[in-house]
């Protein structure tokens, strides 16, 4: 039974805060979806409100909203299969485990949580596969009656046929059989009558017609039970990609001790939406002539038709950093105004009523320098806040009093920086002064260090005033 079209879900549980993993799941969803003509959907596992940290998934919603990864039906959007909440979709849990009823598929466990794992422990001692030994399997009528007449918890489990496989298609490795003899009867509920993640998820995905389900790796070890219901039901099963794992330099799974392991790290210290995605679009992903691409050429260049399997995909936050500066170059100087006046405007209020030309202006300056937005704090310090030179900061010049006379010499007669500079480059190689020193004690006049930009660009953006106020003031330490 095939489906007649293609549909893909990002499925997030809305109990932590949204990280690399999600967002490489949700991305990849999201380009296979565009480059297929499909439909991407938002539907949100809040079935433990206990653990729910992000009430309502808003946090979740606008965290896909500040990436650009706009989805087709799910919360707030809707569709045709509302809600995309699970926690509101208990009825229709109910009614597909009241067809396995009726199929006589699944049965009652009684076990308590302690009996299971004394078994677990002793199979586990005697080197047998930890397996649920169907002790509730074929209990007789009058004890089951006896347990629910006592309120005895239980749980129900999917019983499987040891004798059969199911068959899954994955994108990266093919055609996977699944013997169902290595597999428990696994559960379908819990003891207080809500249903497991299994159960639910395929439901929706049943319901939904879900065409491809692309998620992380360590969900594979759910894919044959999940399989064994889509058997179940005579339904049409996904194709499944099992994204690697994100591991760290070291070769170790991404944790939250990574530094970008969460977004908001990442928005904070201003990593750019289209730089993080650009990166996570093409870790593991072969060669790129050209790897800066923008969300348009990311669905046009990915090959979803040759996906190499790979267990794990290293994370270098280096070079992110350096697609970050790529970015920062690429945008719009009026859409970096934008993106760093937040940063601005905490370090220095008064650029919140700066004309926004002088800001723009002094970003397009200094730009190519930054790796993040945060950056722009530090580089455009000079232009807000005077440096403060002492007459120890000096002492590394040894031909101080001559390069003073040069500055004097060369303000004295000043046209613009170019002339400016000119002047200065010629007395020094009159004098045989290094230019290197020359340009470092115009730095420290300018800025307070030496190293920076271009000196004809630190006296255009101070201006003509300021930078000779700023040069008379060295004069004099």
């Amino acid at each position: 039974m095939p489906h007649n079209s293609i549909r893909l879900r990002f499925a997030p549980s809305p109990t932590g805060m949204m990280h690399l993993g999600n967002i490489r799941a949700a991305l990849m969803n999201f380009l296979f979806a565009r480059q297929k003509g499909g439909t991407f959907i938002l539907r949100i596992e809040d079935t433990d409100p206990e653990r729910n940290f992000d009430v309502g998934a808003q946090q979740i919603i606008a965290d896909l909203a500040w990436l650009g990864l706009t989805y087709d039906e799910g919360p707030i959007h809707g569709g045709p299969y509302i809600p995309y909440y699970q926690s509101e979709r208990t009825h229709l849990y109910e009614h597909a485990l009241e067809e396995l009823m009726a199929k006589k598929a699944v049965y009652r466990c009684f076990c308590s949580p302690e009996e299971l794992e004394k078994r677990r422990a002793r199979q586990i001692a005697l080197k047998k596969p930890p397996r649920y030994d169907r002790a509730c399997l074929e209990l007789p009528e009058a004890q089951i009656e006896s347990f629910l007449a006592s309120k005895t918890p239980y749980i129900w489990r999917l019983q499987l046929d040891g004798n059969q496989s199911v068959t899954v298609q994955d994108l990266a490795h093919g055609e996977t059989i699944f013997e169902l003899k290595n597999f428990s009867d696994f559960p379908l509920t819990r003891s207080d009558g809500t249903f497991t993640f299994i159960f639910a998820n395929f439901v929706d995905d049943m319901l939904m017609k879900i065409s491809h389900a692309i998620r992380g790796e360590d969900h594979l070890t759910n894919t044959a039970c999940q399989a064994a219901l889509f058997v179940a039901f005579n339904a049409p099963m996904p194709t499944y990609w099992h994204l690697p794992v994100l591991c760290n330099i070291e070769g170790k799974k991404l944790s939250k001790r990574d530094f970008g392991f969460s977004l908001q790290d990442l928005k904070r210290e201003g990593f750019l939406p289209e730089a993080i995605l650009n990166y996570l679009a093409i870790i593991g992903g072969g060669s790129f002539s050209d790897e800066i691409m923008s969300q348009d050429e990311l669905i046009t260049n990915l090959n979803f038709d040759n996906i190499h399997a790979t267990g794990r995909v290293k994370y270098d936050v280096e070079k992110l950093r350096w697609m970050n500066n790529k970015w920062i170059n690429r945008i719009s100087t009026t859409e970096l105004y934008t993106r760093c006046m937040p940063y601005l405007v905490t370090a220095y209020p008064m650029t919140a009523s700066m004309d926004s030309k002088i800001v723009c202006d002094l970003l397009e300056r200094f730009k190519a320098e930054f790796i993040t937005l945060k950056d722009s704090v530090d580089a455009l310090r000079f232009y807000f806040e005077r440096p403060t030179i002492t007459h120890e900061d000096m002492q590394q010049f040894t031909r101080q009093d001559d390069l003073r006379t040069m500055i004097a010499n060369a303000l004295a007669n000043y046209e613009d920086s170019e002339q400016f500079i000119q002047s200065l480059k010629q007395q020094a190689k009159e004098r045989n002064i290094p230019i290197k020193e020359l340009f470092g004690y115009l730095r420290i006049a300018l800025m307070g260090s030496t190293q920076g930009p271009a000196i004809n660009e630190l006296i255009n953006a101070l201006g003509r005033t300021e930078s000779h106020e700023r040069l008379t003031h060295i004069m004099h330490l």
